[in-house]
């Protein structure tokens, strides 16, 4: 049994890896995060010592370590605002733990860089949470890709909705210095995907960009992709709206829809599993989506009809 501690601990996703953490028969015992809303720990680690201050965090991560070698930290898992990973992850190293960060990893790729210094100093590793590898249709695509025609590049349609509230562009999700804009904040592991699925990255470019939707055009050593987020309940598909949904998802590859909409919430217990057994993903697998959204947040907008991403033109 390996110890935790937690950093965002009243974060929307600190619940999935509190879960995983239980779920893979490892104990969380110490948390971290400024709001003590809080409450959700009860559910999977009532013993846990809760802390809103980060200095006292650290100290009592210290203590641990000192004592005796049984009590120390192994893991401290990240859930904390986009542009504080970077600090958090290094902190974690250099506690004398592993790390799990949530994506993403950084907001710029020259970061990747630093914490693999860190890694090599500390002997720690790091680890992260890219899920839809472990998605089991995803992979099935990847395997139905890999075995196909080399020589051709897919048609490939993605769409992501996930609407929010008013509160959203009051929070620090809304300040792309912080959050690194909308294409970071909920597509780093949709790109991420089409990278483990298409290969390299070969053109990146930018249709539209604000607060609320993105979208563009990549592509990759075996497809085309077109790609359209919003965080704006109003481009939801109207069968959606009328049914109270909150969240649309597709991916199309030549035509063909790829169900994926299940499972999501199991995918950090499996991301969980797979570290425990020493198969997680480190710093090197999130270099193409960072570079990828990096540059999104600065390339001048592309305007072309012919890869304008139809969720785009049908209002």
């Amino acid at each position: 049994m390996k110890h935790f501690a937690l950093i965002g601990a009243a974060g929307y996703v600190a619940p999935r890896h509190m879960k995983a953490i239980s779920a893979t028969g490892n104990m969380l015992v110490a948390a971290l995060d400024p709001s003590d809303s809080v409450g959700i720990l009860d559910s999977y680690a009532p013993e846990a010592h809760f802390f809103t201050e980060f200095e006292r965090f650290d100290r009592h991560l210290d203590k641990l370590r000192r004592k005796n070698a049984s009590q120390k930290i192994d893991f401290v898992s990240i859930c904390s605002p986009n542009y504080l990973h970077d600090s958090h992850m290094r902190f974690a190293l250099r506690a004398d733990a592993d790390a799990i960060c949530e994506k993403p990893l950084v907001l710029n790729p020259w970061n990747i860089d630093g914490l693999a210094e860190i890694e090599r100093e500390t002997g720690h590793r790091i680890h992260t949470i890219l899920q839809l590898r472990l998605h089991p249709a995803i992979i099935s695509l990847r395997e139905k890709i890999r075995n196909g025609n080399h020589d051709r590049k897919y048609d490939v349609d993605l769409t992501y909705i996930t609407s929010r509230g008013r509160w959203y562009l009051q929070s620090w999700k809304a300040m792309e210095e912080k959050s690194g804009g909308i294409a970071t904040n909920i597509g780093v592991h949709f790109y991420d995907m089409l990278h483990y699925l298409f290969g390299n990255l070969q053109e990146n470019h930018v249709h539209m960009r604000d607060d609320m939707k993105a979208s563009g055009y990549l592509e990759y050593e075996h497809a085309r992709v077109r790609w359209f987020l919003s965080i704006d309940a109003m481009d939801l598909p109207e069968n959606i709206l009328s049914d109270g949904g909150r969240t649309f998802r597709s991916i199309t590859v030549n035509g063909e829809e790829i169900e994926f909409s299940g499972g999501f919430t199991d995918l950090h217990t499996r991301s969980y599993e797979e570290i425990m057994a020493g198969n997680g993903f480190g710093l090197e697998e999130n270099r193409v989506a960072i570079e990828t959204v990096a540059a999104i947040r600065t390339k001048a907008l592309l305007q072309n009809p012919s890869e304008t991403h139809p969720f785009m033109s049908r209002k």
